[in-house]
């Protein structure tokens, strides 16, 4: 043991440290005077390659951009994914937390600069992960921007293993959280000086297949269709078809046409393009307006039967009132929207101009299409939307009344949805008038019998009718 007096002093301690400092400081100064940047940063590198030629680990950097300037995938893959290892108990000192106006789902989680995390992956492989920005040296004019990536290290011997599947499981994993948080958009069209375009809003409609007033049977068809059709871009790039899929949605107004348009784009997380073709002049827009949508896009031409006159079906003086000027059938044909030109849109080469696209044309009159619209391969399912069956009427009232079980009044109203025809849009606004769930049943009753009795009378007065016409 040695005594205190042998001990040197704490002052002495601290003399000698702040001495060993001071002249650490004053050699590095003198070095970064005398060596050139390139000499410096050569010696750096060849100290810490000394020491990388000792360990097992290994080193992957994903910069932000990439070497030809544009964004580097597995950069932004890599914020995403790292999101999911930051949230519950903290893995990290510092965290950058921030929220976007955009953001439904609670805050987003970064790393800040130096800061690490580690991940393990297909059974104990470990990963360390590490976000790194590097700022410009004062008084270089030359380079004003800073530079930010991440290193990921791990044990050289996964090297295979992290190359070909961890990295392509972060891609994976990152595109799924990206599609899971996206905003949905709805897009409708505008009349701006530079012509007719497209402009959108946050698409917030809360329809979703569970909240859907409709039979479960239909419900589960139109899901399985929705979904196969996702997942088999391989089969239709094998078959040769563009990746796009056509519904016709048909019957009486208030039966959830558009409810359903907004349950699909929920569901799939696909944008909604809302096409009035009142507001189409020309093919030329037209085309226009299609080449300018997006992938993973619903496009909605709702009311077909009666939203615009095509004008290849227009003949004789309706053409002269079109363009008093040129009696050119063709010319014209060339100037108006034409139904060919929509069909081609639909199902010709330039349907092919884009990846998972859906289209759905809705009516009220599935009669008075063009049979040239409902033929496979344009409209490839066909989905009625009639008056409300008893299925849809308890689903309504666990929307809107909260009523998960049976009621005392559920058996007359079956055996009345069995005998009048009601929408679920007037089951909905009867149940927005009351707040008590009885009072509501009750008078939606009564609004059954009612109805109920008016179709008597009704079918009793035509039965007069022609009793007096025969007379």
């Amino acid at each position: 043991m040695f005594s205190t007096t042998e001990m040197p002093s704490p002052s002495s301690l601290f003399t000698a440290f702040a001495s060993i400092t001071a002249s650490i400081m004053f050699f590095q100064s003198m070095l970064n005077q005398i060596l050139p940047k390139q000499v410096r940063d050569y010696l750096i590198s060849f100290v810490q390659n000394l020491f990388k030629a000792h360990t097992p680990m290994l080193t992957f950097v994903f910069n932000e951009d990439n070497e030809l300037g544009g964004r580097n995938q597995i950069y932004y893959a890599a914020g995403v994914y790292l999101e999911t290892l930051l949230r519950g108990p903290p893995k990290t000192k510092r965290l950058n937390v921030s929220k976007s106006p955009k953001e439904i789902k609670g805050l987003i989680f970064r790393l800040e600069d130096g800061e690490t995390v580690t991940d393990l992956y297909d059974d104990g492989i470990e990963l360390q992960w590490r976000f790194v920005c590097s700022k410009p040296e004062k008084g270089n004019s030359n380079d004003n921007s800073e530079k930010r990536y991440y290193e990921l290290s791990f044990h050289n011997k996964y090297e295979d293993k992290v190359s070909n599947s961890y990295i392509q499981f972060v891609l994976d994993r990152a595109k799924a959280i990206s599609e899971e948080k996206r905003v949905l958009k709805m897009h409708t069209l505008d009349n701006s000086y530079k012509g007719i375009g497209w402009k959108s809003i946050n698409l917030d409609h809360p329809a979703t297949f569970e909240t859907l007033a409709m039979d479960q049977k239909k419900k589960d068809d139109i899901i399985n269709d929705l979904n196969r059709f996702v997942r088999r871009k391989e089969l239709y790039k094998k078959v040769g078809r563009a990746w796009k899929r056509g519904y016709l949605l048909f019957g009486p107004p208030g039966t959830g046409k558009s409810s359903l348009v907004a349950a699909m784009a929920n569901h799939l997380k696909f944008d909604i393009y809302d096409l009035q073709l009142a507001n189409v002049i020309r093919d030329s827009d037209l085309r226009r307006l299609l080449l300018a949508t997006g992938n993973r896009s619903i496009l909605v031409i709702e009311d077909i039967d009666c939203s615009v006159n095509l004008s290849d079906r227009i003949h004789g003086e309706e053409e002269k009132k079109l363009d008093p000027n040129n009696h050119d059938k063709n010319s014209i044909a060339g100037t108006f929207l034409t139904l060919s030109g929509l069909l081609n849109f639909i199902d010709g080469l330039w349907s092919s101009c884009g990846d998972e696209r859906i289209i759905i044309f809705t009516t009220n009159h599935k009669e008075r299409l063009d049979p040239a619209l409902l033929r496979p391969g344009r409209m490839d399912m066909h989905i009625y939307m009639g008056y409300c069956t008893y299925e849809a009427f308890k689903q309504l009232a666990s929307n809107y009344l909260e009523i998960s079980g049976d009621h005392n009044l559920y058996g007359e109203i079956q055996s009345l949805l069995g005998e009048t025809e009601v929408t679920p849009a007037q089951v909905a606004e009867e149940f927005l008038k009351h707040e008590n769930a009885d009072s509501a049943l009750e008078e939606f009753a009564k609004l059954l019998r009612k109805r109920k009795m008016e179709g008597s009378d009704e079918c009793d007065a035509k039965t007069d009718e022609k009793k007096w016409q025969v007379c």
